[in-house]
């Protein structure tokens, strides 16, 4: 079954808001095994918003539209709707009643623009709002069916969780289901992982294989769609084989866990501390380790040492190196790096220091240079990064490689 995806609202197209719905609700529906071929935006115009549900209606057996429900002049949706299938509105009681009853409870009288979240079109299915006074509707005709949803992402996640994937599954019974993984990747480019797999990117059917670049990482998709789950599952572990056979030491972790929790498990499992010197990046590492719940295990502390004079005292950075070499430097990552293991008496050390920009660079040091240092009881070692971008964007992309740096280490401690 084909689905489009509507979302409505001039603040969509000004861009004043990210379209979060048309994610939620797309992720949802390949679960189920839908096919979401087409997503469309429309502001809160009538003439417009009937020519874009016309033509997804042309072209899709469902169509699912998000916002345009609200008490307000600019809210069109349900009408718009209910005129594509020739029905009339008209007052739903139990809704209003509801309404009423919300009304009540937040300490206020019902408006009476609310009068017309209650008008329903006729022959339309009610899906109750259980978090809000816009309820939803279901029209169905000629084998087409349009589904209302609210605009408020609480309240549509709500309602789709509890009233459209019910109505879905038992209407559509799908035969097949749709599972995706998510293979985290850090230190490896687009492009090189592209080619790292190009030949299985071009043989792909089913399952399918995505890229998809963020900042200082990059993620690779595996889609199968199958009869059961465990086929499913059973399909993306070939071709996950094969690709960790090719690219393995970059991958950090699958779908949702994230780099600093990988690294916080794998500083727990082998019984690790750690501490960390700061410059550049302002303690921003030192926040992502922390917030890993538990991470109190396992980090002892930090020193953001953005003077020199903090270098000094906090950190014992020897003033001979800031005077020879310079703050940015391997020289005084190393030192940082092992000062502040010294000084917190931990297994590990970690150094940052760089140009963050937009200023302070030359040609000799250009802005995004950025110096890691890791040590601990092998020894100490120095990686020379360059990464481009705005400041957060280089003071981001400096912690994920230190966190890759860190994983790297642990593991092969």
């Amino acid at each position: 079954m084909v689905v489009e995806i509507v979302t409505t609202g001039t603040e969509l197209l000004l861009g004043q808001i990210v379209n979060l719905n048309a994610a939620y609700l797309a992720e949802g529906l390949n679960k189920l095994g839908f096919d979401v071929l087409y997503q469309t935006t429309v502001g809160d115009n009538r003439d417009r918003m009937k020519q874009a549900l016309t033509i997804a209606l042309d072209r899709a057996d469902i169509v699912i539209t998000s916002g345009g429900l609200g008490p307000t002049q600019g809210d069109i949706t349900k009408e718009v709707s209910a005129s594509l299938f020739d029905k009339e509105l008209s007052l739903h009681q139990a809704s209003l009643d509801n309404i009423k009853e919300i009304c009540a409870f937040r300490g206020y009288p019902m408006a009476q623009n609310n009068i017309k979240q209650a008008m329903i079109p006729d022959g339309a299915i009610v899906l109750d709002n259980a978090c809000g006074t816009a309820p939803g509707i279901i029209l169905e005709n000629n084998g087409k069916v349009i589904i209302n949803l609210p605009g408020p992402p609480f309240e549509m996640k709500d309602m789709f969780q509890k009233k459209v994937i019910p109505y879905l599954t038992g209407k559509y019974g799908m035969d097949s289901i749709i599972l995706s993984r998510v293979l985290n990747t850090v230190g490896i480019g687009e492009s090189t992982l592209e080619e790292s797999i190009e030949d299985l990117i071009l043989a792909q059917s089913n399952p399918t294989l995505a890229l998809l670049a963020r900042p200082g990482e990059v993620i690779v998709r595996i889609t199968a769609k199958a009869s059961t789950k465990k086929e499913a599952e059973q399909m993306i572990e070939v071709l996950e084989s094969e690709i960790r056979n090719r690219i393995g030491e970059y991958i950090f972790g699958t779908d949702d866990i994230g780099i600093e929790e990988v690294v916080g498990n794998l500083l727990k499992k082998k019984h690790l501390t750690i501490a960390c010197a700061e410059s550049c990046t302002g303690g921003l590492l030192t926040s992502r380790i922390t917030d890993v719940p538990g991470s109190s295990e396992y980090l002892y502390g930090s020193v953001v040492s953005y003077d020199n004079e903090v270098k000094i005292s906090e950190l014992k950075v020897p003033a001979s190196i800031l005077g020879s070499v310079g703050a940015v430097s391997e020289e005084t990552a190393k030192a940082m790096a092992e000062g502040i293991r010294s000084k917190f008496n931990t297994d590990i050390g970690i150094g940052i220091t760089g140009i963050a920009g937009p200023d302070g660079g030359s040609n000799e040091k250009p802005v995004g240079l950025v110096y890691i240092a890791i040590t601990g009881h092998s020894g100490t070692k120095c990686y020379k990064n360059q990464f481009k971008g705005k400041r957060t964007a280089v003071k981001y992309r400096a912690t994920q490689t230190a966190l890759d740096i860190i994983r790297r280490y642990v593991k092969e401690t």
